[in-house]
């Protein structure tokens, strides 16, 4: 692992690093913030999923997580969203919400993309083994949250691996990529037209079938423009309900998809973590 930049931050450290990847076969970068604590012992860890078109620098220049970490005593891992490099293929069209920078958490099957777009595997198995080789982790308290594409990755990563999670939450998740444009494009695309297939990757179907009930805090703007077409709470609403599942869902007047929304509610999304992770 390579340190591209370290910076001292609310008495912790804001670091950006590079390794080479089994997974994605590329270099991967990420961002972590180990906070003051840390330099006493193990802390808890969350991770953080980012959005469409964007790499682990978003979350961490714009979403104000780092003071809220330190208060806490919580490193927070800010993971890129695709691999990238030469030879890593694109949307043909260059479109946003394919390829590069969206590869939706996925483990893709189809050709040309199961070659390096394995983000699943990548965030679930080969970048928590690196951090707890690399960081003082304690990897028994793990929470997990992120943004759109990356609230959609959040929810689906933790209701696949039960038990390895004590906290989950989401800004503006797709609730249910198999039935939005954007999830269906890329679930096609990477995984090929079989329903089964999306279903693995769909928070609404696989909270269904869940094998714990894992407190799930959902914020979302209502002036979202993605709102009504893209992320649809209200599908992962009824699933909850249906399920039985424990869902808190805000719907935050006025706000939008922009960070200036994920800054405004992470001290509270941070503050459900800790009560998860600290106690």
């Amino acid at each position: 692992m390579e340190t591209l930049e370290e910076h001292k931050c609310f008495g912790g450290i804001q670091g950006v690093y590079r390794h080479r990847s089994s997974a994605t076969g590329t270099d991967m970068t990420f961002g972590l913030y180990r906070p003051p604590q840390a330099e006493n012992g193990p802390v808890p860890v969350l991770w953080y999923l980012s959005g469409l078109t964007c790499t682990h620098e978003n979350v961490m220049v714009k979403a104000g997580l780092q003071g809220h970490a330190a208060r806490h005593g919580l490193m927070v891992v800010m993971p890129d969203t695709s691999p990238r490099g030469e030879g890593v293929p694109d949307d043909p069209e260059g479109a946003y919400d394919f390829g590069l920078g969206a590869g939706f958490y996925v483990d893709a099957t189809r050709e040309p993309w199961s070659r390096h777009y394995r983000m699943y595997s990548y965030i679930v198995q080969e970048l928590p083994e690196l951090v707890a080789g690399a960081f003082p982790a304690d990897m028994r308290r793990q929470g997990i949250t992120g943004h759109s594409m990356g609230g959609h990755g959040a929810l689906t990563i933790a209701l696949k691996n039960p038990g390895r999670f004590r906290s989950l939450s989401a800004f503006a998740p797709i609730s249910s990529p198999m039935r939005c444009p954007w999830g269906q494009k890329a679930l096609a695309g990477y995984l090929g037209e079989d329903p089964k297939a999306w279903e693995e990757y769909d928070a609404c179907a696989l909270i269904a079938r869940a094998e714990e009930r894992l407190p799930i805090l959902v914020d979302q703007g209502d002036a979202d423009p993605f709102l009504e077409d893209q992320l649809k709470p209200g599908l992962l609403e009824e699933a909850c309900e249906k399920a039985g599942h424990p869902l808190t869902l805000r719907l935050q007047p006025g706000y939008d998809h922009s960070y200036f929304f994920i800054a405004t509610f992470a001290g509270d999304h941070l503050d459900w973590h800790a009560r998860a992770l600290c106690a």
